[in-house]
């Protein structure tokens, strides 16, 4: 009898389902409890037991926006997306080298059924800090705030080097 080399992925006994598993619990095991959540929903939900009250749950209350940091016609620019919020809802400041956007997100959803009336309300400040580099001039620090996105842009000086050549001596 001889014994293959290799094992080919499809020869194991791999539980159907494991491999997709794994990738959404590694990607994120937020993701892995919310997948167990609906999992369980339906489940109750096939003997008519359970209505679906976990969905659009608070899961989402630990936030931080995405941020973008790029340099256009020698200016540094940032941009929040901030979807929901107002500009009444963001605070930027500039301390030494650091700008901070921070501010508070506040939902609220009310669901009304026949069956089911649910209240749900979810609040939570954020703030991201990012390092400002040198040259940047934040005495002409503008931001403006659309749509949803946050936009900050100062102009950035690149510093001016000093050259000094150096006479190497024969000694």
């Amino acid at each position: 009898m001889t014994v293959p080399a290799t094992v080919q992925k499809d020869e194991r006994k791999v539980p159907a389902g494991r491999d997709a598993l794994e990738r959404e619990f590694l990607a994120s095991p937020f993701g892995l409890m919310r997948r167990f959540t609906r999992e369980m929903e339906r489940m109750f939900g096939d003997f008519g037991l359970a209505p679906r009250i976990f969905e659009d749950t608070a899961i989402d209350a630990v936030w931080a926006p995405d941020i973008e940091v790029f340099e256009r016609d020698g200016k540094m620019i940032v941009r929040a997306d901030l979807p929901g919020l107002t500009k009444d809802d963001v605070k930027v400041t500039v301390v030494d080298d650091l700008l901070t956007i921070e501010g508070e997100r506040k939902r609220e959803v009310e669901t009304k059924r026949a069956d089911l009336y649910r209240s749900e309300r979810v609040y939570g400040a954020f703030f991201r800090r990012l390092p400002l580099p040198e040259g940047a001039r934040t005495d002409q620090i503008q931001a403006a705030f659309k749509d949803g996105v946050l936009e900050v842009s100062m102009p950035v000086v690149e510093p001016k080097k000093q050259v000094k050549n150096v006479e190497v001596k024969v000694v």
